[in-house]
């Protein structure tokens, strides 16, 4: 599992508690002079600060609050809009993933060049022109340092990625304080998505030492910091582990990606709108025990990382990984079932079809998924 690797990371990654102060003084000192504020309702508040501060320095500022749920084509298309009528020279995302997202995707296709269409995939995105920020106030997705960008297509409720180094931010900053009121169910489910990050990210056809290291290290930090996150999120200690964590797995996504589970949980996301985190974390352990035979040592390895003692062999200690997990979901109150979140029993079949679309993730998955252990699968976790 080791070869030729290639990493793309912000060319300015700032992390720490305070550090989005930072961004008032990076703006005006690299020329820039308005700035699109790329974030949804529920954030307003931490953007507002920052948005004075801007000004305070000359910056010409607009915020959007374009975002009301998960990406559309809609929202990216009203945000391009408004980033051209404002003749925006810097898009800075402040928000969750999916703001983030947004926020990328925005700064990519401002100049017309290419419709959002037609940069569904890898690498078909050209270029961007435009100065990018990202500043997270979840600890989820890790895309303020991913090339990835996901957003929902109504026409066949479907995920579309767009995965590009253009989509790579120009700075990152990863401020703890801005995750302090993020509620426990929120919470519960970017940690959950993280955790995933770095789960698959580990147990990868394409893993490589370099994002190992990253991998175990997030493992082990979402692992222990998340229920004292969920139980106190002015816990500041947690809220800078679960921060790290995210990055760390959101470092592994350009070069090695997610697998089996994203691509299963793309059909519950798409279609019935579960939110991302709890799509991945209730499928999590199905799609890991399908896969432990295929690699029983590197998923002793993540057990060990989630906090589990050796057992008498490397299967055992791998199912006291999963083990491990079910008592964290409880505890943050996961959903245990995907028939808790709404999913019918006679829409698995289709589902099973749709998550085989998703070929870019199975590649990296570590066991082979054919239709038929997909719906095994997703019968496992009704």
């Amino acid at each position: 599992m080791e070869g030729i690797i290639t990493l793309r990371q912000p060319r300015q990654l700032v992390f720490g508690n305070g550090c989005s102060e930072q961004i008032v003084h990076d703006i005006p000192g690299l020329g820039l002079k308005r700035a699109m504020i790329v974030t949804s309702a529920p954030v307003h508040g931490l953007v507002l600060p920052l948005c004075e501060k801007l000004k305070e320095r000359g910056i010409q500022v607009t915020v959007s609050n374009v975002l009301d749920r998960e990406p559309t084509l809609e929202m990216a298309a009203s945000g391009i809009e408004t980033c051209r009528s404002t003749g925006a020279d810097a898009v800075v995302g402040v928000g969750g993933g999916s703001v983030l997202d947004l926020a990328k995707l925005i700064a990519a296709l401002c100049d017309g060049r290419q419709k959002l269409t037609e940069v569904f995939g890898i690498d078909k995105l050209h270029s961007r022109s435009l100065y990018l920020a990202c500043m997270p106030t979840t600890a989820g997705t890790g895309s303020e340092v991913s090339p990835n960008a996901i957003i929902l297509d109504p026409a066949d409720q479907s995920k579309k990625a767009v995965v590009s180094r253009h989509l790579v931010p120009d700075a990152a900053y990863i401020d703890p304080l801005l995750t302090r009121t993020v509620p426990p169910a929120v919470t519960a489910a970017t940690g959950m998505d993280a955790l995933v990050h770095c789960i698959e990210a580990y147990a990868n056809r394409f893993a490589h030492v370099i994002t190992d290291h990253y991998a175990l290290e997030g493992i082990r930090l979402i692992a222990s910091n998340l229920k004292k996150a969920c139980d106190n999120g002015l816990d500041i200690t947690a809220r800078a582990n679960l921060a790290l964590g995210s990055m760390y797995g959101g470092l592994c996504l350009g070069p090695v990606n997610t697998g089996g589970v994203h691509a299963l949980a793309y059909p519950l996301g798409g279609k019935y709108h579960i939110p991302h985190g709890v799509s991945n974390a209730v499928l999590l352990r199905h799609v890991m025990r399908y896969n432990m035979q295929a690699a029983p040592k590197r998923y002793a390895a993540i057990a060990a990382a989630l906090g589990a003692e050796n057992r008498k062999n490397e299967r055992e200690t791998a199912q006291a990984g999963l083990d491990i997990i079910g008592r964290l979901s409880d505890a943050c109150q996961i959903p245990a079932k995907i028939s808790e979140i709404g999913i019918p029993f006679a829409d698995l079949e289709e589902m099973a079809k749709s998550a085989m679309t998703v070929t870019r993730l199975l590649n990296n998955n570590l066991r082979q998924i054919t239709y038929e252990d997909a719906l095994a699968i997703y019968r496992s976790a009704w």
